[in-house]
C-alpha cells in the first residue's frame, strides 16, 4: 500500500498513511472545525516515517466537525461523550488492520476536542493506545474507577493563559492519569488554547525519546 487513502469505512471518514520505516501510528484527533486532514502536517513533523490515521469527528456543531457534543463551551455532553469514546475505541484496530498500519505503538496526537477524546478514551481504560499528546486538553470527566494504564505515556501540553481550560483542570487531569500508572509529561507554555512553536518541539523531542 503506498501514497494516501482517504475513504469512508466503519462510520469514520478518514485518513490513513502508511508508515514509512518507524514501526509506530499516529492516530490524530483534531480540534473543533478540523477535518481528517487538519492534523496530517503535524504528524508528519511529530514523528517522520510514522504511520498516519486521522479520522474526521462525527458531530457537527454549527457545521463544524467534532468528536463528541458539549451542551456550552467547556460544559461537555458526557452521554454523548462516552458513547462517542467507545466508536471511536472499536473503530480504531478495525481501521489499523484494514490499512496494515503497525499496531505495536499506537499514540494519540489531538488538540483540543481532539485531546479530550483521547484523555476520555485513556480515563476509561480502553484498549488500543499506548501513549498520547494531548495539546490543549481539559479534564473531560471524572472516572468513578481509575483504569489501569502501567505502561502508557501522555505527553500534555497547555498554556497557561488558556482562556477555555484553567490550570487546575489540566492538573487534575494529568493527577488521575499518574495515579492510574501512566508516566505523565506536562509542559506548560505562556500561551492559550493553541499550539505553540515550543509546545510543538517539546512533543516532538518527547516522542522521539520514547520511540529511540
Amino acid at each position: 500500500m503506498t501514497g494516501t487513502l482517504n475513504i469512508t469505512t466503519n462510520t469514520f471518514v478518514h485518513v490513513a498513511r502508511p508508515a514509512r520505516g518507524v514501526d509506530t501510528t499516529l492516530l490524530l484527533l483534531h480540534g473543533t472545525g478540523g477535518d481528517e486532514r487538519d492534523l496530517l502536517p503535524l504528524g508528519e513533523q511529530l514523528l517522520p516515517g510514522a504511520a498516519l490515521l486521522s479520522p474526521r469527528g462525527q458531530v457537527s456543531e454549527r457545521g463544524m466537525p467534532r468528536f463528541f457534543r458539549r451542551h456550552a463551551e467547556g460544559v461537555l455532553d458526557l452521554e454523548d461523550l462516552a458513547v462517542r469514546t467507545t466508536e471511536l475505541a472499536t473503530w480504531l484496530p478495525l481501521a489499523l488492520d484494514t490499512h496494515a498500519l503497525p499496531t505495536r505503538r499506537v499514540i494519540a496526537a489531538g488538540f483540543s476536542n481532539g485531546a479530550n477524546i483521547a484523555a476520555s478514551q485513556l480515563l476509561r481504560g480502553l484498549p488500543g493506545l499506548h501513549g498520547a499528546v494531548l495539546l490543549s486538553p481539559m479534564l473531560p470527566f471524572e472516572p468513578e474507577v481509575l483504569p489501569a494504564l502501567q505502561g502508557v505515556r501522555v505527553f500534555i501540553g497547555a498554556g497557561r493563559h488558556d482562556p477555555l481550560v484553567p490550570v487546575a483542570q489540566v492538573e487534575r487531569l494529568a493527577a488521575l492519569l499518574q495515579q492510574a500508572g501512566a508516566e505523565v509529561t506536562l509542559h506548560w507554555t505562556l500561551g492559550g488554547h493553541g499550539i505553540t512553536p515550543e509546545e510543538f518541539q517539546a512533543a516532538r523531542d518527547w516522542v522521539s525519546t520514547w520511540t529511540d
